[in-house]
């Protein structure tokens, strides 16, 4: 009985494991091979290199700049988005009908297309848009909000938090709605009320979103290419290029494959390590509230 039940569960996993073997591991080590070759991504002849392409990369500027880029844009971008999101959900779980729509009307920005809304936002903050024209003659300001090596990074956190901070309220307001009553009103006896209750009851409570949102957040990061690709294309001085905008130059315009390769395996290295010191820091918090 239990070998059939074990083999009924490996054939109803099949479909996924078949998935994740063709689109997920074959890709990895075909992936990881190419990074210690010269391929140029159009001859079918190339070398292996060694570790050339990583030494290459660890002496590289603009590797150097995505690196320092992506923790950047994390610094803005995570405390806007988490912070944003939290309030959301807030003002959603208070309200004492429509909750579902007002969810709805929060979350549709996150489906907008990246490329849509950076079309957008740059036609907002063109030289001629409407907003620079009352600005230069309100107040004499002359701002080039895309050419600034400070505020181009900002306007595209700011960008980015306002897509996902409907998306991440959602996980919020379901850690809202799991929290009992029974801990609200054990709270108020003991005279917890208004931010002392938020603050010591709610917030650890809400622990398992803030993890989760906080990992997704970080994680997104080191993944970003749209907004930057269409704002900036990486600039002013290498303020916004990223780790996928390296990799996009490197592999498909300078058709360096194998180099952009090792420069995304370096980048997975960054990534999940980043991710396992925010795991951690996350989960000291969370062992000191219990959980």
């Amino acid at each position: 009985m239990e070998r059939s039940n074990a083999r009924l569960g490996w054939l109803f996993a099949s479909p996924y494991l078949i998935y994740s073997l063709i689109f997920f591991l074959f890709p990895l080590l075909w992936a990881t091979y190419l990074a210690f070759t010269n391929w140029n991504l159009i001859a079918p002849d190339y070398e292996f290199v060694g570790v050339q392409n990583f030494i290459q990369a660890f002496f590289s500027e603009s590797v150097r700049a995505a690196f320092f880029v992506t923790y950047k844009f994390l610094i803005m971008f995570v405390p806007i988005v988490v912070g944003g999101a939290l309030l959301l959900a807030v003002i959603i779980h208070s309200l004492p009908k429509f909750k579902g729509l007002f969810s709805v009307a929060f979350f549709l920005p996150y489906l907008a297309s990246g490329v849509a809304s950076a079309i957008v936002v740059n036609g907002v903050l063109s030289y001629n848009s409407p907003l620079n024209i009352w600005l230069r003659h309100s107040f004499g300001l002359d701002i080039d909000w895309l050419g600034s090596s400070i505020l181009a990074p900002l306007i595209i956190a700011l960008m980015m938090a306002w897509k996902f901070a409907g998306y991440y309220a959602l996980l919020f307001v379901a850690g809202l709605e799991s929290i009992p009553k029974d801990v609200y009103e054990a709270a108020e006896i003991d005279g917890a009320l208004g931010w002392k209750r938020f603050w010591h009851v709610t917030l650890p409570m809400l622990y398992p979103s803030f993890y989760t949102v906080t990992i997704l957040a970080v994680g997104l990061m080191f993944g970003i290419f749209t907004e930057p690709y269409v704002l900036t294309g990486g600039g002013p001085d290498l303020a916004t290029h990223t780790w996928q905008l390296e990799i996009y130059s490197q592999a498909f315009e300078r058709l360096n494959a194998g180099y952009g390769t090792a420069i995304a395996v370096i980048n997975s290295f960054v990534t999940f390590g980043s991710i396992l010191v925010f795991r951690k820091i996350l989960e000291k918090w969370g062992a000191k509230h219990g959980w």
